[in-house]
């Protein structure tokens, strides 16, 4: 087992550079690259500038006004974007030096985790993580919690009452809930209980509300599951959907299996032979799964959840990130997201050979 671990951690640093390198080249030679964005927001302010130039014009009909005078030579001044400008915006940005330069620069600076400086918060990178994780902790443990919570006694029970009208309206419903995207239904649930049309029973935004710092610990507790109730069932939605038919196929095909028919043979009940023989079999790929689903609902599942409900986490860093083109921050995170994610592989691998000594992955002799 040492050698495998051993042998996966250095597969990291591959890995990685591949993914980092793929992406870094992708989004560099993309257009609307934060130089571009600053070029017209400049530009766009003087479009604005011209209009306010015309308007003024029509309202003193044409005759000078000092005020107005000096504002439109201190806007002539700045109008035309000269060269040594465009340059000094490159050079904020660090577009100053070649795409292989800037390359060779992230590489080292990356291998001493130092990822830098937002290009439009002024924060580090780090900070801003460190500042939003909370947010996706929260929303990702209590979501991936209720999931499993609601999913493996429902698959049981399913696996169990094969055929039945139980089985068979539940399933209704997990189909409902797997067609339905988390994001509509989100939306969903603002229209109904947040003020939209119907009720108003939920905040809308964040998770805590104004000056609740000041309160008493009870009362900031049940504030916080207050906001966070929305977003964690939105979440939920389309989670345990997956995870109720993976339970319950995985407890059938162990159910026919000829050990279970022997232990029935021997005057088992049906509690002896669930929990002392398929339960452990049954669950071995359900629990060392667990590590993967949390990633998947921490990273992804909740980027769109956090955009819609206004939760300062990850997903909504990540999305602002794109929509400025804010590289610090979207490859900062991207790394650690991805050396987080094949952290876990590990560990789900590791899990596996926790739960069933059968299984190993050391190398044959």
């Amino acid at each position: 087992m040492l050698y495998y671990v051993v042998k996966r951690l250095f597969l990291l640093i591959p890995t990685l550079w591949a993914i980092i390198t793929l992406n870094f080249f992708i989004v560099q030679i993309a257009p609307g690259g934060p130089v571009e964005q600053a070029i017209a927001k400049i530009e766009l302010g003087e479009n604005a500038m011209d209009t306010h130039q015309s308007a003024m014009s029509k309202i003193t009909g044409g005759q000078n006004d000092p005020q107005s005078s000096a504002l439109e030579n201190s806007y002539k001044g700045s109008r035309g974007l000269d060269p040594e400008h465009i340059e000094a915006i490159k050079k904020q940005y660090g577009f100053d030096k070649p795409i292989h330069i800037r390359y060779l620069n992230m590489l080292k600076d990356y291998a001493q985790f130092n990822f830098g400086d937002s290009l439009f918060k002024s924060a580090s990178v780090i900070e801003l993580i460190k500042e939003r994780l909370p947010v996706s902790i929260s929303l990702g443990v209590w979501s991936t919690l209720i999931i499993y919570f609601i999913s493996i006694p429902l698959g049981i029970k399913k696996a169990l009452q094969e055929g039945s009208k139980f089985d068979f309206y539940t399933s209704l419903v997990i189909i409902a809930g797997s067609a339905i995207p988390g994001f509509l239904f989100a939306m969903l649930l603002i229209v109904l209980f947040a003020g939209g049309s119907f009720f108003e029973w939920f905040p809308l935004r964040g998770l805590s509300s104004l000056h609740s710092e000041e309160w008493p610990l009870y009362k900031r507790v049940l504030d916080y599951f207050h906001h966070i109730t929305l977003p964690v069932i939105a979440t939920v939605i389309g989670g345990f959907a997956g995870l109720t038919m993976l339970t319950k196929n995985s407890f059938l095909s162990e159910l026919n299996k000829q050990y279970v028919v022997t232990a029935k043979s021997k005057g088992l009940s049906l509690n002896q032979v669930l929990y002392g023989h398929v339960f452990r079999n049954a669950m071995l790929i359900i629990i060392a799964g667990f590590p993967g689903v949390f990633i998947g609902m921490f990273f992804t599942g909740s980027v769109l959840i956090e955009v819609i409900f206004s939760l300062n986490g990850l997903g909504l860093l990540g999305y602002e990130a794109t929509l400025q083109r804010d590289y610090p921050v979207m490859f900062g995170t991207l790394f650690i997201f991805t050396l987080l994610g094949l952290l876990v592989k590990i560990i789900s691998d590791l899990t596996y050979m926790w739960i069933d000594p059968r299984i190993t992955f050391e190398r044959n002799n």
